[in-house]
């Protein structure tokens, strides 16, 4: 069965939903598990004038506290159900691109995610990276909602 579970966050309310479920996974499993959390390019979140009025120390700090305050959370959850984890904070890439890329390089055998469920115009504007991942990973992908 599953030896080492990637789990994706985004530290979002439906992540940590993915993320219960991953680590209850991982302790029936008795499964390694990595935590991923991807951060953007800077380039793809700043445009134009934002981009003077926000300058890429600015979001690089942010960007980094923000892992720091998720990656805490998830590291606590992991420890409260007895499961241990590493996290990685995949810089500067697309979360679909950051998730496939992390899950190979560890040598993890599922990937864990969740999907926020858009549909219609949100899904066309925002996009899926569930779908995204689902599609293009050779790795097999459970999607928690």
């Amino acid at each position: 069965m599953y030896k080492h579970l990637l789990i994706a966050t985004d530290g979002s309310e439906v992540a940590a939903k993915a993320l219960a479920q991953g680590l209850g996974l991982a302790k029936a499993l008795d499964a390694k598990v990595t935590i991923v959390m991807v951060s953007e390019p800077w380039t793809t979140m700043v445009f134009g004038e934002a981009a003077i009025a926000f300058p890429i120390q600015d979001y690089e700090r942010a960007v980094t506290a923000n892992a720091t305050e998720v990656f805490a959370a998830a590291t606590s959850a992991a420890k409260a159900k007895g499961v241990s984890c590493e996290t990685v904070h995949a810089k500067d890439m697309h979360p679909a691109e950051g998730i496939i890329d992390t899950a190979v390089k560890r040598g993890c055998d599922l990937i864990v995610m969740a999907s926020h469920g858009r549909r219609g115009l949100k899904r066309f504007f925002l996009g899926s990276q569930a779908n995204s991942v689902v599609t293009q990973s050779t790795i097999p992908v459970l999607v928690c909602r």
